[in-house]
């Protein structure tokens, strides 16, 4: 017997008797406020980490994407509903683009699985809508349509939205980090450059086919 396996055996007869975890842990310790208030904080939250955030109707997304991004390069994932997208962008589908490409184009269109409104947090989930993470992470805009129907109160909330076996990417503001002089650097690990629309709770616009 090797010494490895006698540590091992030491911990297993240690923890003999200590009972299971439970399957399900409670996730809904905090209690959910109104819709109106989760969705005002989560701007509020969003503001003061330095994203810019833009709320419109259901059918005004392409205008305020114009206006972000009009007359440049933009790679979105497959399944990005195109009437998000304005005829004055340069649209790139991301079919398993090498990272040099997607680092070329000047920004990304996504959508968000979740959001959740204590920590001013946006959830992308790699859903068709969202792509592979890699695209949020290179351009250096990444602009993000997120339904008002999509904001939780709390972390737990949004916990019970998603499945945690998915690749799930948590922001919250433009990428930043700060030196030791805690001077605030902005595009280390992603965008500088985070736009935020958030739409009314209506229907989720079809993809095109």
């Amino acid at each position: 017997m090797t010494g490895r396996e006698v540590v091992l055996g030491r911990i297993r007869a240690a923890l003999g008797d200590t009972p299971a975890a439970p399957v399900d842990a409670r996730r809904d310790h905090r209690p959910a406020g109104s819709a109106a208030v989760d969705l005002d904080l989560l701007v509020h939250r969003l503001t003061d980490y330095r994203a810019t955030v833009h709320r419109c109707a259901d059918g005004e997304v392409a205008p305020v994407v114009d206006s972000i991004l009009g007359g440049r390069r933009v790679v979105v994932p497959p399944g990005l509903p195109r009437n998000w997208l304005p005829d004055t962008v340069a649209v790139v589908t991301d079919d398993n683009l090498t990272a040099e490409q997607i680092a070329a184009v000047d920004g990304v269109v996504t959508a968000a699985a979740v959001a959740v409104a204590e920590t001013g947090t946006i959830v992308l989930d790699a859903g068709p809508d969202q792509g592979r993470r890699i695209i949020s992470l290179l351009p250096d805009v990444h602009v993000c349509v997120l339904r008002a129907d999509q904001v939780v109160a709390g972390v737990p909330h949004a916990l019970n939205r998603v499945d945690p076996r998915r690749p799930l990417t948590w922001i919250s503001g433009p990428s930043a980090t700060s030196d030791i002089e805690l001077n605030r650097v902005e595009g280390v690990h992603g965008p500088r450059n985070l736009h935020v629309i958030i739409t009314g709770a209506g229907e989720h616009p079809a993809p095109a086919g």
